[in-house]
């Protein structure tokens, strides 16, 4: 398998790509990553650079052909599985999903509640809703916020707007962290680095997927 970590974990949120690597290793998954990623194109085809995104997918095809991909990035998974033709993707919160069931993965669970954020890409786009929630309640119980699945709130970052609208890219990221503030819980859990590197703020904890795993999900006896 090829962990495709994408450009957010790879340059700006590290600890999620660290995560991811460190919870594949625990489970015996058998991956590799590539020494020069490249971008998947997503921003490229969402801003309406076409043609450019069309190079980019032409170049990653020929290296990601013929394996199975891991993102980390809910918008590399959206892009890699619906703008690319024949590539195998599965999203991490996916594989996770399956790796407990196989019981490849064991967590103690806590007496823990957090909430958790649906990406767009992941979400609405993708149709990815309880496998993210299956893997959590593995580990803690979910209080939900008051738009979730389908009618979730965007974080405020996709389609170019944390670039060129910073100010509407923090209203939006501002207005979802008022909701998980209202749940009562410490903890906001995401699917995608980009939402993560949007949400963060002084007032709620926001983790990862992967990085809330090896913080609270005491894996496999280790803490």
């Amino acid at each position: 398998m090829l962990y495709f970590r994408g450009c957010t974990a790879r340059e700006k949120q590290t600890d999620i790509a660290e995560a991811t690597e460190r919870l594949l290793e625990i489970a015996g998954v058998d991956f590799h990553t590539l020494d020069d990623e490249k971008c998947c194109g997503s921003v490229l085809l969402r801003t309406g650079f076409i043609d450019e995104a069309q190079n980019q997918i032409k170049k990653n095809t020929e290296i990601l052909k013929g394996e199975r991909i891991i993102t980390s990035c809910a918008g590399c998974y959206k892009t890699l599985k619906e703008d690319y033709e024949g590539l195998d993707v599965i999203h991490i919160s996916q594989l996770l999903d399956e790796l407990i069931s196989n019981g490849k993965l064991n967590f103690s669970k806590r007496d823990l509640n957090v909430t958790y954020h649906d990406s767009c890409h992941l979400g609405r786009h993708c149709n990815v809703f309880d496998e993210p929630r299956n893997v959590i309640q593995s580990v803690a119980d979910i209080t939900e916020m008051e738009n979730i699945r389908e009618n979730s709130l965007c974080c405020g970052a996709g389609g170019g707007v944390k670039s060129a609208y910073p100010e509407i890219a923090d209203q939006m990221a501002s207005l979802r962290i008022a909701q998980a503030k209202e749940t009562g819980c410490k903890t906001l859990v995401t699917p995608c680095p980009f939402c993560k590197l949007n949400l963060e703020n002084d007032d709620i904890e926001v983790l990862d997927l992967t990085e809330f795993l090896v913080k609270y999900g005491d894996v496999n006896g280790e803490q």
